[in-house]
């Protein structure tokens, strides 16, 4: 069974440690105490939004990268194929709010893992 928690957590100490950063500093630049980031990267706590925003921030990761990570991780451990390209219809509705400044180019966002 996939616990969304535990992936969130793995999903975040991965970032955080590819970072090379220590779990003081990044509770630190959260505002969040160390043992409970601890515990949300082991899988002990479920993160709020907004603590998981703030996690986000400090980490300097968008959280739609985080929770895109997590989503795979999910689909992979239900026996989904995950398409490594964005289909057609969702790449033209993007393109069309690139006029209010909402798209990103892929170039501009980092892959977490």
């Amino acid at each position: 069974m996939v616990v969304l928690r535990r992936e969130i957590g793995d999903v975040l100490r991965d970032a955080r440690q590819r970072q090379g950063r220590t779990l003081r500093e990044v509770s630190s630049a959260a505002r969040v105490s160390l043992g409970y980031l601890s515990e949300v990267e082991r899988g002990q706590k479920e993160a709020s939004s907004e603590l998981l925003n703030s996690i986000c921030e400090a980490l300097d990761v968008p959280m739609s990268l985080v929770l895109r990570e997590v989503s795979d991780r999910v689909a992979v451990a239900e026996g989904l194929l995950i398409p490594d390209t964005v289909p057609a219809d969702l790449a033209a509705s993007v393109a069309g709010a690139s006029d209010f400044g909402w798209a990103r180019s892929r170039s501009e966002l980092a892959a977490i893992g």
